[in-house]
């Protein structure tokens, strides 16, 4: 799978650890990561049953730090399972090298569910 960016510069990425695990870049900010891959994540959530991809946490609070994840919050399309959610997320973190959660509108708690619907920002 390529993880080029948009300039033709490799991107971090996550590596498989003796036991096949993922292996994370703990220098690299999400904020970065979706910088300088930002076309790369929209192109890998177009491959999924979602639509409406856009950031949340502390990343549009410009609070993020080395080895925090990247949350994402997309519209599941009719369909659309777990497997494919739980697929999306490993293909991100592979490529971005980086943690990701990947939440629908109906995972976010109640209590605060409307304000980072309303504070999200498109990738």
């Amino acid at each position: 799978m390529p993880s080029a960016n948009s300039s033709g510069a490799r991107g971090p990425q996550a590596i498989l650890g003796p036991e096949n695990d993922l292996t994370y870049n703990d220098a690299v900010k999400p904020s970065i990561a979706l910088q300088n891959n930002r076309e790369l994540i929209r192109q890998a959530v177009a491959r999924y049953p979602v639509r409406n991809a856009r950031v949340f946490g502390s990343v549009i609070h410009h609070c993020d730090a080395d080895g925090s994840d990247l949350d994402l919050l997309v519209d599941p399309l009719p369909g659309a399972t777990l497997f494919d959610l739980g697929a999306m997320q490993v293909e991100l973190e592979t490529v971005l090298g980086i943690p990701v959660d990947i939440l629908t509108p109906g995972d976010l708690p109640k209590r605060f569910r409307e304000q980072v619907i309303r504070e999200a920002l498109p990738v």
